[in-house]
């Protein structure tokens, strides 16, 4: 299922983790898998802390200190550090279906990962079982 997001900021953490369980839920699937797919090349998906939105902000400020955004490359639209960033990322995340919902731990949540906004994104979540 296709999911759009609004218009990002240029570098961003998005919480997605009730939009893919309000999937799950949709497709009554109890136990089984759903599969998160970001189809850009400068955005992400991932799993990480959502208790507190300063991880995300934190795991963005480490990841511009490692790979700033001005640098030598050679890529010229300008953007090769959000390649970059969304290549370490990935694009898809897998996460377990038991009992109708999805598996995650108590801190745990599912995030889009923009690094070359603002920019229309969307995602998508294949749900596979039974």
């Amino acid at each position: 299922m296709r999911q759009e997001l609004q218009t990002t900021k240029p570098q961003q953490f998005i919480d997605i983790t009730n939009r893919v369980a309000a999937e799950v839920q949709q497709s009554k699937v109890e136990d089984g898998i759903a599969v998160i797919f970001v189809p850009h090349t400068t955005a992400a998906v991932t799993i990480n802390e959502h208790a507190d939105p300063d991880v995300g902000r934190d795991i963005i400020f480490a990841l511009d200190k490692t790979i700033p955004e001005q640098g030598a490359y050679l890529h010229r639209e300008g953007n090769a550090h959000a390649h970059i960033k969304a290549s370490l990322m990935g694009s898809s995340c897998t996460v377990i279906i038991r009992s109708g919902r999805i598996l995650l731990g108590t801190w745990q949540g599912i995030f889009f990962c923009e690094f070359d906004g603002p920019r229309k994104r969307e995602f998508y979540v294949k749900i596979l079982g039974g």
